[in-house]
């Protein structure tokens, strides 16, 4: 199962893993293991990950990433096969990505001797070009009949589902919206009316993609094989040129 409909799927850069997170969850969908499951395994993959840039092990790190990628895409397909749908997986989903990408940069600054400041400026551009990605992807889930565990506006907390604690959902939304909250709303307002628009073309969410966090770790994992450690955090900073672009497209063209 697909967040999009049949109709509405797009060549989307960022989900290069779907093909194998399906023949995982081919093999995980009649046993006990659950989405979040899955989540942690990809936490484990990311820690993997940043350990083994730590002893230059810069292959193994970049398979790692992408690991993390496969297991991200992963979760949310086992959970929609074994229909059980979770706040509680989705929250959390997004609250360890936050985390792993803080750990990701700021790791790669103490292994390249980066400066602080920097690595806090290259984190805030991947966590708004993750935002750019979602805030419009959510958006065209939400207008095609798509899968809406997530919300265009998370401006409160959910009712949780039968199977999960609302106390664990009120917590992890909370939680959420510290990490996610000035993103959201910075994204909100360069184009709050994006989710009014008639039409979201393909091809305006292929170009898009390109800042979805799975082509973001696959950038990554291409630095790290090509021995370019260093470089990751001024091209993050530096990839964050294309966010105007994006959206001034889709208010000028995509009324």
């Amino acid at each position: 199962m697909s967040k999009l409909t049949l109709g509405n799927k797009f060549i989307d850069v960022s989900d290069y893993g779907r093909p194998a997170a399906r023949i995982i969850v081919q093999l995980l969908k009649s046993t006990r293991v659950s989405a979040v499951h899955l989540t942690l395994l990809f936490v484990v993959s990311g820690i993997l990950a940043i350990y083994c840039m730590g002893v230059e092990q810069y292959w193994t790190a970049g398979f790692f990433l992408v690991l993390k990628s496969i297991l991200d895409a992963a979760d949310g397909q086992l959970a929609r096969t074994k229909n059980q749908p979770s706040y509680t997986g989705r929250y959390l989903d997004s609250i360890l990505d936050s985390l792993l990408n803080y750990a990701l940069i700021f790791s790669i600054a103490i292994f390249t001797n980066a400066n602080f400041v920097w690595a806090l400026m290259a984190f805030i551009c991947m966590q708004t070009q993750g935002t750019v990605y979602n805030y419009y992807h959510v958006i065209l889930r939400h207008s095609t009949d798509g899968e809406i565990t997530s919300q265009i506006f998370e401006n409160q907390s959910p009712k949780a589902f039968p199977e999960e604690s609302q106390a664990m959902v009120n917590f992890l939304f909370k939680c959420f919206r510290l990490l996610y909250k000035v993103f959201d709303d910075f994204i909100y307002a360069l184009d709050p009316h994006a989710s009014k628009a008639s039409v979201t073309p393909k091809w305006f969410m292929c170009m898009v993609s390109f800042y979805g966090l799975g082509f973001q770790l696959l950038l990554m994992a291409g630095f790290l094989v090509m021995g370019w450690i260093d470089f990751i955090i001024p091209f993050f900073i530096a990839y964050s040129v294309f966010i105007p672009v994006f959206i001034g497209a889709r208010r000028l063209l995509l009324k």
